[in-house]
């Protein structure tokens, strides 16, 4: 593997769960203060979640309990000091994040621009966006 490619995580967002966003920007923002460059690609489900006010609106993966559990899980973040999911992607727009918006589902799914937060998008995008992205990181995850 070349240096450049060490220097650079890519992330599919395709789940709109709660804690699998949790998760890509948690992983997206340590790569970032790692030193290394980090690509948000989000698609699907995912994309739900740039809509505005959305971000935070997803349910949990397992054990949702009709709400519950996603209560329960964001009081346990909340007394361990984990970050709101706006403020991790502040911090990960901050530190130099790329988010890439999918087109296709865009289309699919009937979103339009003005239904996102178009400050946090820094391109739109199909599929050879996301691979011009990742074919040379280090990283590259499905989430």
């Amino acid at each position: 593997m070349s240096e450049d490619m060490a220097e650079k995580a890519v992330i599919i967002v395709h789940s709109g769960d709660i804690d699998k966003i949790y998760s890509a920007l948690i992983v997206g923002n340590g790569a970032l203060s790692m030193g290394m460059d980090a690509s948000l690609f989000f698609t699907f489900w995912g994309l739900e979640r740039l809509k505005k006010d959305g971000l935070d609106k997803g349910s949990l993966s397992r054990m949702n309990f009709l709400g519950i559990g996603k209560w329960m899980v964001r009081r346990r973040m909340q007394k361990s000091n984990v970050a709101s999911l706006e403020k991790l992607m502040a911090d990960f727009k901050e530190l130099g994040g790329k988010v890439i918006a999918c087109e296709m589902t865009m289309e699919i799914m009937g979103i339009r621009p003005e239904q996102l937060q178009e400050e946090w998008i820094d391109d739109y995008g199909a599929v050879g966006t996301y691979i011009m992205e990742a074919k040379n990181a280090g990283i590259t995850l499905f989430i």
